[in-house]
Formats: structure tokens, sequence, C-alpha cells
């Protein structure tokens, strides 16, 4: 480890932090630089830079603040240091999704959308409902240059619309003594005793010839007064034919429909006011989903063909369904398919006093606040586009109001990069100019930051729950530079994860910018690209969990390379590498998706190889996530059959799993011991012991979940949680259990010397030698170990893990329950959070998949892993519209020689 220099005064200070595994460390990072942690998966990385960092900058500025304002803060818990000075406030930019709401878009997040609504209130123009006119208010400036536009020498005749014809004396003694009628003028005496409901009363003649100062005022006086006895309408007669209509309100002259003035509200898909109706600001609708009835169409209705109905619950609408079958001549043993349209019709929608599947949901609605309820009718759901406003979200009020020959709506339709061209060539005039000029400056700017981050492919309404975690980290991250904050610790979690290799320079740019605003930058980063342009880098290790938490190197990145000890130095170097494989393996069969047309993708047929190992590549936005997930798993699964014609060859596989990086369980009682089934072994091997059985404990006793052998007093959880209102919560161990979470006798019973707590405190790596001689425990935590991850705790909460490693867990178990003969792997971007050294090891687990006869399909950037596949499907050539079509696909030596593959360009010196 480099030695300590002495701390400057613009320097955060660290002394003796013990956060997590890291071992009493000291370390100072210098203010105002781009500092890169990095080491091998488990080395401490998160705990230094989440937990001790952004926990301790963000914990001391919302203490800064009053009670009342602490209250609506997420409490942070105080880093375990001895010393802790320098520290400013912090930032976390961190690679998940900030929220599962539906109406959280990519425009709400990053603000995009507040000023649209801001500017389209200000300067949109409302379009009749009816006709399709602008309605616009006429000011007497506009009606002045309107009239001066005619040829000169017209004439015309200015009127306002009176509607007492049995109060002619009022107009009279307001000096009005003319009325237009039938293109004539006609003295008010000669009206009299007309029934006519109304009259146009002239109120000046003029002929517009010169355009002078007296003539101007003159008119001007006129339309005034027009305006004022007419109540903001006037009609302007040309000539004695053509008939003008002016409004100051907001009405169509066509149709005489009034509207209101547009306000930011009104635009707003989260208010009433601006919501449609049908959907409800939603943009979609929850309708039966008629597929997911009856699944099965070649099962008649005596085999269940009506799925909801096969569950004991339903058994009697099963029942009262066949004998309404029955009775209506309607056969139950032909297949669902080939009964009658009308047979199909009744059955679905009821009909002559039946209530049908419809009406059984429609009464099961009635019982929706019920949770189970709730689950069962969400099985049967799908969601379709709102009829009503075209997922727009918004109302035809809102939807009427254009700018630029566009709605609000059509413009978050637009992606990053067509809405930065769309307000860059938006055309306003002086007027509009001075009002808007801000507000579009504001939009523009978060934009060009969009753009910076490589998301120009995404569209404003693309909801924010649908994005990969590095899409929604850069999205926060470009939320966070237009705020142009100053002074400030940003730490970001792989910024990288989800970039092409192209786009990682353009990141750097990025990360400079911030740190040459007077802010300072930490990075937890393995991507080589990202290292290199440190200024300060921190390594941790050596290895994980409990053999890491050390630190092997911090200093200036220039002496890094020296650096002997650290593995990330070698790598850097090239003095250790991840080999080529020996050899390809050569496809023979394929899974043949036809004309795949979900999102981006162009009709495209893809062939994906069974029993090898492939990756999808390309450039963010390309279509990967949309081929993998939507279209092969969701086709596969029989979740959805659109999005494409056909898949050929799915008999070929048994079983379709995905492994994604989604949590084991929200409990923090979810262990790995009890997640891979070896806490079952343990367990009974507990009970098996000579104490255990002279007492009665059965297998049950030596679980923290059930009553029995836990401490009762904190229900199994080995901690009380004292909440300190608005300072952060105080954990404490159970004063009862002293944290151990079973009872003191069943902390008496022991196994080869060890009770039941002491077991859970191992490291995986311990628990395989512990139980070395137990061929069902070995079986099922060496997978673990295989797959880097020895250094996690047998009792350890699957809460406290990372997305990558989640990730892992879950393939460990695959390679334990391997029953069925073919099953075909989906991974989305493995190597998230992966050091060099741990994606070996991934490498290998997926050999292994694939040498037992099953399919691996990976999506990935990592071009050490992308250098090791059998197949490569290379997606393109661009993001969003531009993308979605195969640029190459073969061998990783096929795709390098291909000349339109970006991926190929980059690849090409990992295969020498």
């Amino acid at each position: 480890m480099s030695s300590l220099s002495t701390p400057s005064k613009e320097s955060i200070i660290l002394r003796g932090v013990r956060v997590h595994n890291l071992k009493n460390i000291n370390i100072d990072l210098p203010l105002y630089q781009l500092i890169v942690i990095t080491g091998v998966s488990g080395s401490g990385k998160s705990s230094l830079a989440f937990d001790t960092l952004y926990a301790e900058g963000q914990r001391r500025y919302i203490e800064s603040l009053s009670a009342y304002a602490r209250q609506f803060f997420e409490r942070m818990d105080k880093p375990d240091a001895d010393l802790i000075e320098g520290i400013t406030p912090a930032i976390a930019i961190q690679q998940k999704a900030a929220t599962k709401n539906p109406r959280s878009t990519v425009a709400t997040v990053t603000e995009i959308y507040d000023f649209l609504r801001l500017l389209f209130a200000r300067l949109g123009t409302i379009h009749c409902l009816k006709c399709g006119s602008p309605v616009i208010k006429d000011t007497i400036d506009s009606i002045v240059d309107q009239l001066y536009q005619l040829p000169r020498g017209s004439k015309i005749w200015i009127t306002f619309f009176w509607n007492q014809p049995n109060h002619l004396s009022l107009l009279e003694k307001d000096g009005f003594y003319r009325v237009v009628q039938e293109g004539k003028i006609i003295s008010l005496h000669r009206l009299k005793n007309s029934p006519a409901s109304g009259y146009d009363v002239l109120v000046d003649r003029l002929s517009l010839e010169t355009g002078s100062p007296e003539e101007r005022e003159r008119l001007v006086d006129s339309l005034e007064l027009a305006y004022k006895k007419g109540q903001g309408r006037l009609k302007v007669i040309i000539n004695g034919q053509e008939e003008r209509l002016f409004s100051a309100h907001l009405e169509c002259k066509q149709c005489g429909l009034t509207y209101e003035e547009p306000f930011p509200n009104l635009f707003s898909f989260n208010s009433p006011q601006g919501a449609c109706p049908r959907c409800h600001g939603f943009g979609d609708l929850a309708v039966l989903d008629e597929d997911k009835i009856v699944p099965d169409k070649s099962k008649t209705l005596e085999e269940g063909a009506i799925e909801p109905w096969t569950k004991p619950v339903s058994q009697g609408m099963m029942a009262e369904l066949l004998h309404e079958a029955r009775r209506r001549g309607i056969p139950t043993d032909v297949p669902f398919g080939e009964l009658k349209e009308e047979w199909q019709r009744f059955i679905l929608d009821g009909g002559d006093g039946y209530y049908g599947v419809k009406g059984f949901f429609e009464w099961l609605q009635t019982k929706k606040y019920k949770v189970q309820v709730r689950v069962f009718l969400s099985r049967y759901r799908k969601y379709i586009p709102c009829p009503v406003c075209g997922q727009t979200r918004l109302n035809q009020r809102a939807l009427s109001v254009r700018l630029g020959g566009k709605s609000i709506g059509d413009v978050v339709r637009l992606t990053v990069r067509e809405a930065d061209e769309f307000f860059a060539s938006l055309s306003l005039n002086p007027y509009q100019q001075k009002i808007g000029e801000r507000i579009i400056r504001e939009i523009r700017n978060r934009l060009k930051f969009l753009l910076e981050v490589g998301l120009d492919y995404l569209t404003l309404d693309r909801m924010t729950f649908t994005l990969s975690g590095g899409e929604a980290q850069r999205i926060n991250l470009a939320a966070t530079l237009s705020a142009s904050l100053v002074g400030t610790l940003f730490v970001l979690d792989e910024p990288s994860i989800g970039l092409h290799p192209r786009d990682n320079q353009r990141l750097v740019n990025i990360l400079r910018s911030l740190k040459e605003r007077g802010n300072t930058v930490v990075v937890v980063e393995h991507d080589a690209s990202i290292i290199k342009e440190a200024d300060f880098i921190i390594d941790l290790g050596p290895g994980a969990g409990e053999n890491g938490g050390r630190v092997i190197y911090q200093g200036p990145f220039q002496k890094f390379w020296q650096c002997r000890s650290s593995i990330t130095a070698a790598y850097l170097t090239g003095k250790k590498t991840i080999p080529l494989p020996s050899q390809r393996r050569h496809p023979r069969e394929f899974l043949i998706i036809r004309k795949a047309h979900q999102h981006n993708l162009k009709n495209i047929d893809v062939r994906i190889p069974l029993h090898v190992l492939t990756c999808i590549t390309g450039v963010s936005g390309s279509g990967k996530s949309t081929l993998l997930y939507d279209v092969l798993y969701q086709g596969l699964t029989g979740a959805t059959s659109s999005g494409f014609e056909k898949i050929e060859g799915a008999d070929l596989i048994d079983k379709t799993i995905l492994v994604d990086q989604s949590p084991l369980s929200s409990s923090p009682r979810s262990i790995p011991a009890t997640y891979t089934k070896a806490m079952d072994d343990i367990r009974e091997l507990f009970s098996q012991t000579r104490e255990a059985r002279l007492l009665g404990y059965s297998a049950g006793y030596f679980s923290f979940n059930t009553r029995g052998g836990r401490c009762e007093e904190c229900k199994g959880a080995g901690q009380k949680i004292i909440e300190m209102q608005f300072l952060s919560d105080i954990v404490l161990p159970c004063e009862a259990c002293k944290g151990k979470r079973f009872k003191k006798e069943i902390l008496e019973i022991k196994y080869r010397g060890k009770n039941i707590d002491e077991v859970l405190q191992m490291s995986l790596t311990e628990a395989v030698e512990f139980f070395h001689d137990s061929p069902q425990i070995l079986k099922k935590l060496s997978p673990l170990i295989e797959v880097g991850l020895g250094y996690l705790r047998l009792g350890q909460p699957t809460t406290t893990l990372s997305g990558g490693e989640l990730q892992r867990i879950k393939l460990a178990y695959h390679l334990v329950h391997q029953k069925d003969k073919h099953i075909l792997y989906l991974f989305d971007e493995p190597t998230i959070g992966l050091h060099p050294d741990d994606i070996a090891l991934l490498l290998n687990c997926f050999q292994k998949l694939v040498e037992a006869g099953h399919t691996v399909v990976v999506i990935e950037h990592n071009l050490d892993l992308i250098k090791c596949a059998d197949y490569i499907i290379d997606l393109g050539p661009e993001g969003g519209d531009r993308g979605g079509e195969i640029v190459a696909a073969g061998s990783p030596e096929k795709i390098v020689a291909s000349p339109h593959s970006i991926t190929g360009r980059y690849l090409k010196p990992y295969l020498k």
C-alpha cells in the first residue's frame, strides 16, 4: 500500500474506517479531482464510496437543516470511522431506476416536461376541437395590421352585434343610429317593428387610404368602441361583401366555441385538469387478455380450456359453464378453437341470463380491495394503448394546443435528438421570442446533456422503470449536470454500464466537466478506459469479503502501473489477461425469430444458435434488450405473441430462464443459505446431533424465521431498530440474544464445535471446508464459489448485495438445479460490477452450462467476454430509429472483419 502523504487542506481525510469489510483504513482523497475506486468484486468499493463518503456527506448536510425539513429526507446511518474531515455535501448517482412509478418519464425526471408545460401555456395556439381552426385573441393592434394589408382604398364598415332588439332606444341614447342588414346600411327607425333577434350595429365607415396617423387613430378608436359595446366581439365588413369576425376572447370564429386560456396544469397528466378522462393520465388501459384466459385453444371445456376456472376455488363457475353450454347445445368435448365463433363469444361475453367469463371478472373488480383478487386479476390482463388519447395521457383540450405545428403529446414522442432539432428550428415572432427564449434555452440545455451522455435514442415519453440501470444512471447524471452544482461530492456507481466502448470517451468528458466546475467526482469503476482517465486511484483488495477491505494503492494514476501487488494494475498493463478460447463451437441448430418488429426492430429475421455461448452486442438503444426480453423471452414463455411473426425451433428448448438483477427478496431474512436451499441441510445436520435429539429439537428449531428456536424478543432479526425521528435510526443488537438470532439453549447445540450462529457467520469458502463431507451442502454452495462469491457470509442478508452479486447467485442456483434437458439461459449484462478477475470466473460458469447441453445468450458490452463468445449478433448501426437492424452475425473473427460493425472495430485488438 502506498504511504499516506501529509493531508492538504484540500482533502477529504478518512481515518479508521470500518464500514462493512473495510479494515480500519486511512485515506486522503484530493478535493476537486476525478477519483476512481477500483478492485475485485466484494473488496469494499461500494462500502467506501456509498456507505462512507456519500452517507457522511449526505448525513451532515441533512442534519444541518431544520427538524421540519429533515423529516422529508431519507435518514442515513453514521459510518463507523474514527475521523472524517473535509467532506462536502454529497450526491449519489447509482445504477438503478429511481422509481417504479408509471407516471415517471424521461421528460419528467429531467424537468424538461415542466418547461414544456410552461412553454405551451405561454406560446401555444389553441385549435378548435370541432373544425381545427386556430383560436386566437384579436388585439386592436393585430386587427389594424390585418386591415392595412387590404388593397388601398378598401371601404370597411365596423360593427358590433346587439342582441336586444326590443331596446333600440338604448342604442340611440349612445349615439348609434344605423345597422347593417343583408349588406345594406339601414336606419334604426325603420327597424323598430322588426322581429329580428339582433343586429349588426354600425360604429363607423372608413376608406383605408394612406394609413396616416389621423386615419389610424380614427380606426383604433372605432375598433375599441366596437369591442366595448360588443362585449369583446366585432365584425368588419369589407367593400360591402366580405365579413371578418374578431374577438378579444379565445373563441372559434367558425364554430363559436369558446376556450379558456391555457395554463401549465392543463398539460399535466398528473392533474385532473389535463389528464385523459379515460386512462386517467396513464396512457394505456388494462383489459382482459383472451389469450391468457384461453391459452390453449386445443383444450375442450371439459379439459379446462378456460384457464382461470381450472383453480379449485373456481370449480363452481366451471360447473355452471358446463351446465349452460350443454343446455344450449354447445359441445363440451370439442377443442375451444373449433367451436363456432358465436359459441366462443357466448362463453367469454355471456348473454341470455348467463354472466360469462367477462361477467365473472367484472364481479371480481368489485372485490379488488383484496390483495389476492388484485393479483388474480393481473394474471389475465394486458395493457392496450388508450383509444381516446392515443397514449399521450392528456385530454383533448390539452392536445388542441400546438406550437410549431405540434401538440405537447407530439413533442414528447420525439427522441432526444429529434426534440433538440425541433427546438433548434422552431420559428418564433419577436413577441414570442421575448417570452419563450429563456424557456427554450432551459429545455435545450437539458437535451444537450442527454445527448452528451449518449441517450439521443430515448423518446421523452419513455417510462423510467423501463430503463436499464445504466440508462437510469445517465439520466440522473444529465439532470445533475443541468443543475450546475459546484462544491459538491458526486459519487457514481459504474457509469459506463450499458455504454458501448465507442461512447466511453464522451462519458469521460462529462465526468471531467463536472470536476472542472469545482466538484469532486468519485467513481466506482472496472472499465479500463475510464480508470486510465483518473487523476487519483484507490485500489482495494487484495481479495473479496473478509479477504478484502484493505488499501492496495492510493495515489496518482501515473504511479499505479508500478504497484506490483495490484491485480487491477496487472490487467491494465497486460501482464494478466483473460485468454481466448482454444477453439470455438460451431452451431448446428438454430432458433429462428421471423420478422421481429417490436419497438425499433426493423422486421428482422434473427438466427440464435443453440448449444453455444452467444453475445448480443451493439451501441446503446440498438434494440438488444428488446430482442432478448420483449421478443425472445416473452415470445418463448407465451407472455406475448406480438412483436414478431413466429419463432421457429422453440420445440428444441425445454425451458427458458431469464437471469436478471432483480432482488431475490425484499426481506432482510433472505440469505444465501436459504436461497440455495443449503440451509435445509444445515438445519437437518444440527437436528441430528446427540444433544438436539435428546432435547427433541427438530430441524425447525434451527430456523430464525419460525417459532421454536428463534429469539422471540427480536423475532429472529438479531437487532432492534430505535427510531430517532429526524436523526438517523439507531440499530442495536438484541439484548436477549446479543444479535445471534437464536435462543440461548439453541446456541448450546453444537455441530463439530460450532453453533448455528457461528456457522451462519462463516464465509461460503469457510463453509465448504467445514461441511467437506456433506455432499448435499457442497453441491449447493460450491457453485457460489465458482461464480466468485466465496467471500459472502452464509447468513448475509441478500438485500445488502449488489445487482451483479444477485445475478451471480441466481446463476449459481441454476448451476445446481439443471433438471431440464435443454435450458435457454438469457442474461442482461452479467459483467456489471465485475472485475476482470471475476469475469474469468463468470466465463467458466457459462462454459459449464454450455458443456452441459444448454444455450447461453448474453447482452454484453464488455469486450473481454465478447471475445470469448462462440457467436455474436451485432445490432445497429445506431440507437433508436437508426438502429434495430443486424449489422453482422457470426464468430468474433467474422464480426471484426465486417466493415460496418462498430463493435468489430473495438473488438479487433482483443483478438490478437
